[in-house]
């Protein structure tokens, strides 16, 4: 089988001179606003401080914006930050939305405008509802997965304001039977779904319903019958991590840890993929470096977040790799879908003479 053909990435750059670049940068700071307020959400989680303010929209009777910072204290620095923080990115992200609808030529970016203001104001209403429903696991898992599908948004947003994005530059032609794109999108597919695995044990509270690692009770894959789990609770109610598990609970542990392998795998595969194919392409090679790194660091802040006995800060820090390792995965996605133009392999020679000739 002969390796896929590939032509130069030139790159003329007479489109980006009409490139708004204090959108672009204002995008960028927008997207690291939002993966503050993801951190600022996990440290509630991890803190158990979603009910430390238990009205909303108003912060004990007042007007959140007005609450004084001596009464920030305990669980209510965390709760009321959170909610200081998704204001700020809500307002910015009101901003972004007419300034876009008022800079931008592009029909689909003006939507996707109206998209993320509709996103921010249902993430919003989410986190309300968590409160006044007093943390229900189905909606704060909602809750945290649409921030993390706000966050990719954003990510978009900063890519296609871009003047790499909007410059003349010729996409790489490759003849492979998988292309960069698709292999990119399953892997933002199969990080989401671990992200969405991750959100589901952390909102029914197992975290330490198997408190080993990297084996469950002492063994590869431990029993989940009820007797079992009974004799689990029983054998160590004695111990620092004690606490009180349930047959459901230990499942979404496991499900989240055989979530981490699936991850690891697919990510390797893709990334050391691309690197092969696509290694002299930079758009492609950071990300796909980047990726890499990041899975390596998640790994161990996830063994070390059972080991700690779910630490707030070490499984805050566990909750933000894993947004940086979705949002480098779609922005690898959006790389690939610039860089690399995928042709059928019938015409990889006519193709490959083309592109030298161009």
């Amino acid at each position: 089988m002969t390796a896929p053909q590939t032509t130069d990435y030139a790159t003329s750059g007479s489109r980006a001179g009409r490139v708004n670049h204090w959108l672009h940068r204002y995008c960028i700071l927008l997207a690291g606003c939002t993966l503050f307020l993801i951190v600022a959400g996990g440290m509630v989680t991890s803190t158990g401080s979603g009910l430390a303010v238990p009205d909303w929209p108003t912060t004990y009777g007042q007007n959140m914006f007005t609450y004084p910072p001596s009464k920030w204290v305990g669980g209510i620095f965390y709760e009321h930050g959170h909610r200081l923080i998704a204001s700020t990115v809500g307002f910015m992200t009101i901003i972004l939305a007419v300034w876009i609808q008022r800079a931008e030529e592009r029909r689909w970016m003006r939507r996707l405008g109206w998209l993320a203001l509709a996103a921010v104001i249902a993430q919003g209403i989410l986190g309300g509802l968590t409160v006044r429903y007093l943390l229900p696991a189905p909606i704060s898992v909602f809750h945290g997965c649409l921030a993390q599908s706000f966050f990719c948004l954003v990510v978009s947003f900063a890519v296609f304001t871009s003047p790499w994005w909007n410059s003349d530059a010729r996409p790489v032609v490759s003849s492979a039977a998988w292309p960069a794109k698709r292999l990119c999108m399953i892997l933002t597919g199969v990080v989401f779904l671990q992200l969405i695995l991750g959100a589901v044990m952390r909102h029914t509270e197992s975290g330490l319903a198997v408190p080993d690692f990297p084996l469950a009770y002492g063994k590869v894959v431990p029993d989940l019958s009820a007797s079992s789990v009974e004799q689990y609770n029983y054998d160590r109610r004695w111990t620092w991590q004690y606490e009180q598990v349930t047959v459901e609970q230990v499942a979404f542990h496991l499900a989240h840890r055989a979530g981490a392998i699936l991850a690891t795998v697919t990510l390797l595969a893709v990334t050391i993929t691309l690197l092969r194919r696509h290694g002299n392409l930079e758009a492609i090679r950071r990300p796909a470096v980047i990726a890499i790194v990041l899975l390596l660091v998640q790994l161990g802040l996830g063994a070390w977040t059972v080991w700690s006995g779910k630490n707030p800060r070490i499984t805050t820090a566990h909750v933000a790799v894993g947004a940086s390792l979705l949002g480098t995965a779609w922005f690898m996605t959006l790389m690939s879908i610039r860089c690399v133009r995928s042709v059928a392999r019938e015409t990889e020679p006519s193709c490959a003479l083309a592109g030298v000739a161009a």
